[in-house]
């Protein structure tokens, strides 16, 4: 059936006027810079684009900064300044890539940057790399959308220039005082050996005892000749490879070394990290025989450094001990790198890699964050659940069994949530130790995590005050104990959803999810079932007579008995939280 013509050109019409794009892939508007949501857009800016410099050389890369009142999505360009209707000019590098993301516009790969969701935000940072071909003057432009109605179209933000020159300079890959120093290099035949591993050879191998040679293998290794040190390090990556030498297990004013993939060639340099920038590259280079391979998307290089560098500032000398960092990530084709997507390798304590040789692991999740999670996972997907259960189907069951002069299933309901206090306070202080105070980087998942430790404080204060039996709040009490449980229970499911994302206990993706969606119906099933179960002995109850006391003990009889298959439901359950906290363990390396 054909629709009319006119029929055909409302619908259309409609649905350009209402849709929108909440996940930023507003590839459509790469021209106009006009999102699709009818109306007519603002006059008068109140977002602001920022730069960290007014004139650039090809390959250079400048930091654009867009801020002012709150927005829930943007799309930036540069474009040349005296042709504003061209093709966008020159590439995006991202510096958070959770509310930011690269768009490709026309023919010129990562031209443009837009939002990733409709989170509010007041400013958002990126970083513009210069090509070649870059006219002398580039303005920077912007499209904001604070609400679904109110935007602004190509707010103008700053001209960036490029001077008179003679010849090209060549491209900085990273923030960097200025370009290191190139020495010969030469193509690596092979992939390395672990055979001298622990022999002559100081080793880390990820994960452990893995083949260099395997497509799932970092490897990193070091081999002291006299006074220099002959390294190795690969791994899967088509972007870069990264290892530091640190004092502590944080990032900041680490010695780091970086093989880098530009344009199917790589790039050997030093670098300094200064907390949690982009690496500053050394202005000169301080390493001897490099060499480099690229093969089936395993990233090789090697290089030779003396132990001890006095002329090179933040060369740490190699006969001292070292918490050892590993890291992987992208890199554009410039060369310019990516924040690691996941938490980088560390070693599980300090190492002199000049001393015995060895032959180690590490662990991409510190012990503390593993700690956390396990206790978290143990208290909100083990005692809790069971807890909840015993009470909600298990006072007729258990009416007549008694345990310290309390009936047993209240007692046994009140040690599992007494446990699930202890080990929710535990688990939570846990991070703050690890980070040393508040993190920034874990979006969402520590505010629900202080919300759900008030909510189970409260809780616990209010049981405390629990009234009587029969006395006039008892009715108030219960529902606020209901209504403020289950609200906890909620709030760190969701909270655990959102940290088993974060890379710091890099839990296989998407497992994981998998996994608490499993666990979820899990509960969720056995909820109802029990749940039917008590409605059929419901059904079944025999009233004799309209008497509220003959109904109440009918029905309490008939709960009765159901007491064997509850029992069993109840053993299977239990086994089946164990089975899942057993594998969130294992998942976790904790057994």
């Amino acid at each position: 059936v054909e629709l009319p013509g006119f029929a055909v050109w409302v619908f259309v019409c409609l649905y350009a006027s209402v849709v929108c794009y909440p996940n930023g892939k507003v590839r459509e508007a790469c021209t106009s810079m006009v999102p699709c949501h009818g109306g007519s857009p603002q006059l008068s800016p109140e977002h602001t684009i920022t730069v960290n410099g007014t004139e650039f050389k090809p390959g250079d890369n400048i930091e654009v900064h867009l801020s002012g009142p709150d927005f829930e999505g943007f799309f930036v360009q540069a474009r040349d300044a005296e042709r504003l209707e061209s093709p966008a000019v020159g590439s995006f590098v991202l510096a958070d890539r959770r509310r930011s993301q690269l768009l490709t516009c026309g023919r010129a790969k990562n031209s443009a940057v837009s939002h990733t969701s409709k989170v509010k935000k007041k400013d958002i940072k990126f970083y513009w790399v210069a090509p070649g071909d870059a006219p002398k003057h580039v303005q920077f432009l912007a499209t904001v959308v604070k609400k679904y109605r109110i935007f602004w179209v190509k707010i103008p933000g700053p001209i960036v220039s490029q001077p008179d020159v003679l010849s090209p300079t060549p491209p900085v890959y990273a923030t960097s005082e200025a370009m290191s120093t190139s020495h010969p290099v030469s193509h690596i035949s092979k992939p390395f050996s672990a055979s001298s591993c622990g022999i002559m050879k100081f080793c880390i191998r990820n994960p452990t005892n893995c083949d260099p040679g395997s497509a799932s293998c970092f490897f990193l290794s070091f081999q002291q000749e006299e006074s220099s040190v002959f390294i190795e390090m690969s791994g899967p990556s088509e972007g870069y490879l990264a290892f530091a030498f640190s004092h502590d297990q944080w990032m900041g004013g680490d010695d780091a070394y970086l093989c880098v993939n530009e344009d199917h060639r790589v790039r050997v340099s030093t670098a300094c990290l200064k907390e949690r920038s982009h690496p500053l590259l050394d202005s000169e280079n301080a390493l001897e025989d490099v060499a480099w391979r690229l093969a089936d998307g395993v990233l090789q290089c090697s290089f030779r450094r003396s132990i001890r560098l006095p002329a090179y500032k933040g060369r740490f000398n190699l006969d001292t001990s070292y918490y050892i960092f590993l890291a992987d990530g992208e890199a554009s084709e410039g060369g310019l790198i990516y924040k690691h997507h996941r938490q980088p390798l560390v070693t599980d304590g300090l190492y002199n890699v000049t001393a015995l040789p060895q032959d180690i692991g590490g662990s991409r999740a510190p012990r503390l964050i593993k700690a956390h999670g396990a206790l978290m996972f143990v208290a909100w997907i083990t005692t809790v659940s069971i807890g909840v259960i015993v009470a909600r189907f298990f006072k007729p069951v258990w009416s007549h069994s008694f345990l310290l002069g309390k009936e047993l299933w209240f007692q046994v309901h009140r040690m599992l949530m007494l446990t699930t206090v202890m080990l929710t306070s535990i688990s939570f202080v846990l991070p703050f130790v690890y980070r040393g105070g508040w993190s920034q980087q874990a979006g969402f998942h520590p505010y629900l995590g202080c919300a759900v430790m008030a909510l189970t404080i409260f809780q616990a204060l209010m049981a405390g005050f629990r009234p009587s039996r029969h006395a006039p709040r008892r009715q108030l009490f219960n529902w606020f104990h209901w209504s403020t449980g289950t609200t906890a229970r909620i709030l760190a499911v969701v909270t655990m959803f959102l940290g088993m994302d974060l890379p710091a206990l890099d839990l296989p993706d998407p497992w994981d999810t998998y996994a608490m969606i499993g666990f979820v119906a899990w509960h969720v099933g056995t909820d109802v079932l029990l749940e039917i179960h008590s409605y059929c002995l419901v059904r079944k109850a025999e009233v004799i007579e309209d008497d509220r006391v003959q109904i109440l003990q009918s029905l309490t009889s008939a709960e009765a008995e159901g007491r064997l298959f509850k029992q069993i439901v109840l053993t299977i359950y239990v086994c089946g939280n164990i089975v899942f906290l057993v594998a969130f363990l294992i998942a976790i390396n904790l057994v």
